[in-house]
């Protein structure tokens, strides 16, 4: 056990929203505002932009019943950025502005709920804090659909995407069937480098209504062979499903979407898209079928209504092992899921790691779990991804609508 550190302290979210970011929120802050040692509880509009700017909310002041509402809320309700801070050692402006809040209000505790780019972020914040002597216990909380941070078995929001996808998939297999006339459709699904979310199709697939090619930025994709593919499958059923990650390429690595050089995000990353209408148009050349493009696009990444009960509740715990954790002392760490098996079910376990050995590494879909024509999923995937979309969390409603968190967001003075 450390010696008991005194003071208040920030908890920011960064990168993509989920449909679960807000329950590792709601972890943090409440364990925060039960912890003896942490005096005052502040969340950063917009993430480590809001540091910077100096706009924080007093957490302190929301009303418990609506914090709670955070569990089943959608999205990072106290705002996210992409905003990318330099090396301390390159420049350091960011970073003196940051300490500068930090002591005005006395923080002591840091949290940065987020995937690899935040975590690199918060690294970097914890070597500048060290560096210059001041005390400040800096804890990473795990955050992305797209399942890619390194060294943790999965990543909350992940599971719900997962869950959204599948379930998505399986509705538009039983639509492209109704009608007795020749049909294809290709359904383009996030994932840049990493193909987490495009493979979650398969659990469509393996329980009756899914697509009938999957393919994953993992391989490298060869048209003639996709072609080939498709042509098979619709030879023999007159339907084909298809399921592509928006990030799959070419063997010189160059991508097959039309849009990748249309934009890229704060941190320099291609944003993707358009690649189920480029690959429908070439299909429908190709075949003479009627060949349809559906984009999920932002719909999987804050569908709450077909949340995962265990990923909301993983969440959660995440925030508040944190929190814990950094009261007892420690620092410098992102808080990762291991899995266990006891007696014979699933279970998550937390341990802590570096933030060092988390940063800027990406976690992709084992080679093994791909099929020989890499069209397709093993079922290593499915025994990997089936437990964690486990469970229907009670949603609140009001009016039969979802009720979501009305936070009054005061700001610090």
């Amino acid at each position: 056990m450390s010696e008991k550190l005194i003071g208040s302290c920030i908890f920011g979210q960064s990168g993509g929203p989920t449909a679960v970011i807000n329950a590792s929120a709601y972890g943090v802050i409440r364990a925060a505002l039960d912890a003896e040692e942490i005096t005052k509880v502040y969340g950063a509009a917009h993430g480590i932009k809001g540091v910077l700017e100096d706009k924080l909310y007093v957490m302190d002041e929301e009303d418990p019943k609506e914090l709670e509402l955070l569990l089943h809320t959608p999205s990072s309700e106290l705002g996210s950025c992409r905003y990318k801070i330099a090396d301390p050692d390159v420049d350091d402006t960011d970073y003196k502005r940051i300490l500068e809040i930090f002591k005005k209000y006395n923080v002591r505790y840091f949290f940065y709920n987020g995937g690899n780019d935040s975590m690199d972020t918060c690294n970097k914040i914890s070597r500048y804090m060290e560096s210059v002597g001041y005390e400040c216990r800096v804890m990473g909380v795990p955050k992305t659909i797209d399942n890619d941070l390194f060294g943790t078995d999965h990543c909350p929001g992940f599971a719900s995407a997962a869950k959204y996808i599948a379930t998505s998939c399986m509705e538009i297999n039983k639509d492209a069937r109704v009608y007795d006339n020749g049909m294809i459709t290709i359904v383009e699904i996030m994932g840049r480098h990493a193909g987490w979310l495009a493979a979650s199709a398969a659990l469509a697939t393996e329980f009756g209504s899914g697509p009938d090619l999957i393919y994953l930025p993992e391989c490298d994709f060869d048209m003639d062979k996709f072609l080939a593919d498709v042509d098979r499958i619709y030879n023999e059923t007159g339907k084909v499903l298809v399921a592509v990650s928006e990030g799959i390429h070419y063997a010189d690595g160059s991508f097959v979407s039309e849009a990748k050089t249309s934009a890229t995000d704060g941190f320099g990353h291609a944003q993707l898209g358009g690649l189920a209408t480029l690959l429908a148009e070439i299909v429908k050349k190709h075949t003479g079928a009627k060949v349809r493009g559906i984009e999920l696009s932002l719909l999987q990444r804050c569908g709450a209504h077909l949340a995962s009960a265990t990923d909301v509740q993983e969440a959660c715990n995440a925030g508040k092992e944190a929190v814990e954790q950094a009261v007892r002392g420690v620092t410098g760490k992102m808080v990762a899921f291991k899995r266990e098996t006891v007696d014979g079910q699933y279970n998550c376990k937390y341990e802590l790691l570096p933030l060092s050995s988390v940063a800027n590494y990406e976690k992709k879909v084992p080679l093994e779990w791909i099929n020989e024509e890499q069209n397709g999923l093993k079922h290593e995937f499915i025994d990997y991804v089936l437990p964690l979309i486990q469970g229907e969390p009670v949603l609140p409603l009001e009016n039969s609508l979802p009720r979501y968190a009305r936070l009054k967001k005061v700001l610090a003075k």
